[in-house]
């Protein structure tokens, strides 16, 4: 495995994860919440490698970071009300579940016709995913089963030999996934409770929201 250290990142060095990535590598990466696999989620290789890596099965959907708002407006159709939450509560921990636009594969959405989308305040994501322009998979960089890593050592004990690239961001602060809210339904769905509350999410929603 060849570890990258985020804090000392060369310019070269830099283009050669990019050019990995475009070349349908799969790389260990620190986001704001937990270590993630990071892969071009146009190419279905390489997101088949990520279930691969995970010892995963292909029915669980596979999340999406990405840099703004026109970016998330790629890979979903983007409402008029989550818009209004994305710029209240993004970048940050909650991951918004939308429809998905067709030119996103079933390997991503697991055929439900649905994408989790976030754009993180990570600043190493936000540069992978600002130089390839395009999202970034984000399913978490551990072993299906195991816990999600918050460290370089801790995705390097669960994935050496199965995976090539890590980028070291250091130690993250907390372990826990992104807040997950479902907004295709009415009222939304709280999917998953993170570090953005229900209660954020309900005084902002007005109530329009359910466990």
């Amino acid at each position: 495995m060849q570890i990258f250290s985020a804090q000392d990142l060369r310019d070269p060095e830099f283009d050669q994860i990019l050019s990995f990535l475009r070349n349908g590598g799969v790389i260990g990466y620190p986001t704001d919440t937990a270590y993630g696999l990071g892969a071009d989620p146009f190419n279905d290789a390489a997101v088949r490698e990520i279930f691969r890596i995970k010892g995963r099965p292909e029915t669980k959907p596979i999340l999406l970071v990405v840099d703004s708002l026109e970016m998330a407006g790629r890979v979903a159709r983007v409402s008029d009300e989550v818009r209004r939450l994305a710029e209240e509560f993004w970048p940050g921990p909650l991951t918004l579940v939308l429809p998905a636009l067709e030119s996103v594969s079933p390997l991503i959405t697991a055929g439900t016709g649905t994408v989790g989308v976030r754009w993180p305040d990570a600043p190493m994501a936000l540069r992978l995913i600002h130089g390839l322009d395009r999202p970034l998979t984000a399913t978490s960089a551990n072993r299906s089963g195991l816990p999600a890593a918050v460290t370089a050592g801790e995705v390097e004990s669960q994935l050496a030999g199965w995976l090539d690239l890590l980028v070291d961001g250091g130690s993250l602060p907390a372990r826990g996934g992104s807040t997950l809210l479902d907004m295709t339904t009415s009222p939304a769905v709280l999917l998953r409770e993170g570090p953005v509350s229900f209660e954020a999410l309900n005084a902002f929603l007005k109530g329009a929201i359910r466990r």
